[in-house]
């Protein structure tokens, strides 16, 4: 049903495709593959069927905040490998700057032009690529987001790392255990735009109301844009700034290794707490050597892997991003798609001296 007639369809609409966006369209511009299905909830949305045969011999592009990051990296190799296994194709295309909301929308209307049939990407910022990701889908092209995700009717499902929530909850937790529950303390965080941080930095905002961490003011949220000499020099900034500072949660992979960085060579290491989102790999010397104590992610390749899942089960028809749906991801399991198309591979996991060496990403 959805081959064929898609492909057909896709290069019949190519030329007016390059036009429409050109122009920056948002109303539906004709007929294409699963119109109502794929316009991010606007229209009527087409039924599932679970039981559909998996599609073979697509091509699902992955479009990272950052390309070169090292946790993107495993992330999207996790779809590769994903897609490989379900006889479909990948490549990954993006910016080297975690801040270039242009660069992304230009990545975006290209893979459109290109007729890919999926898009997995994660966003640097909640509306900028909407415009050109509901082209998309008038065009028949499947999105996904994954670990930072758009406004609601930009994509069809999300693919969260864990649910914001425990996220924003946890690091707070850890941190206040580290810290003995009372001092001051900083966010290091990614981009001022990023969807997930905002949404985790929300949490964490409300979790310190509660009574149990009265002790604990939050002085200030700095902005890292996830580049690591800019963390560091934020890292830096905020030491000098806030003498009194006790701790510093940093839910960005590359602003908590710049962050670690920093407090190893200084002399706060071991005296101002670090926690916050990180790989094993980066963050493993500064367990060992005294610098952090503690901090969490989920499997950054699981959370790719759940993305190439989603998107061929999108092309297949066997889920279409609404409350309720089932999809099946191989080895990973099963999944029950939440309000607004969230689902999520599992709650992040803690690493500390006694674990870190069990993992290897």
């Amino acid at each position: 049903m959805f081959g064929t007639t898609a492909r057909s369809r896709r290069l019949t609409l190519a030329l007016t495709t390059v036009t429409a966006l050109a122009l920056g369209a948002t109303a539906c511009g004709g007929t294409t593959k699963d119109d109502a299905s794929k316009d991010g909830g606007s229209a009527a949305v087409g039924k599932a069927d679970p039981g559909a045969a998996t599609k073979k011999g697509l091509t699902v592009a992955y479009l990272p905040k950052q390309v070169n990051n090292p946790y993107f990296t495993t992330a999207d190799s996790g779809g590769k490998k994903a897609l490989e296994a379900l006889g479909s194709s990948y490549k990954e295309v993006g910016t080297s700057s975690g801040t270039d909301t242009a660069g992304q929308v230009s990545y975006v209307n290209t893979l459109t032009q290109q007729q890919v049939d999926a898009m997995a990407v994660s966003a640097q910022d909640p509306g900028a690529l909407c415009t050109a990701l509901k082209q998309a889908m008038r065009n028949g092209v499947s999105v996904v987001t994954y670990d930072s995700d758009t406004n609601k009717d930009c994509r069809q499902v999300f693919v969260s790392p864990a649910s914001t929530e425990d996220l924003g909850r946890t690091q707070v937790e850890l941190l206040a255990k580290q810290i003995g529950g009372k001092g001051e303390i900083a966010i290091l965080s990614a981009a001022q735009t990023a969807t997930n941080q905002n949404a985790w930095i929300d949490v964490m905002k409300e979790e310190l109301k509660k009574p149990a961490y009265k002790d604990i003011k939050l002085v200030k949220v700095a902005y890292g844009d996830d580049d690591a000499q800019k963390s560091f020099q934020q890292t830096q900034g905020l030491l000098q700034e806030y003498p009194n500072l006790k701790g510093i949660i940093s839910p960005t992979t590359v602003g908590i290794k710049a962050a670690a960085q920093y407090l190893s060579g200084s002399k706060y290491k071991g005296k101002v707490k670090l926690t916050g989102l990180g790989t094993p790999n980066d963050m493993r010397a500064y367990v060992k050597n005294g610098t952090v104590e503690a901090f969490e992610l989920w499997d950054p390749a699981k959370l790719g892997a759940l993305a190439a899942h989603a998107a061929v089960a999108l092309e297949s028809g066997q889920i279409t991003g609404q409350k309720g749906e089932t999809l099946k991801a191989g080895d990973l399991g099963s999944f029950t798609l939440g309000e607004d198309g969230v689902v999520s591979p599992g709650e992040p996991t803690v690493f500390d001296k006694a674990n870190i060496d069990q993992y290897d990403f």
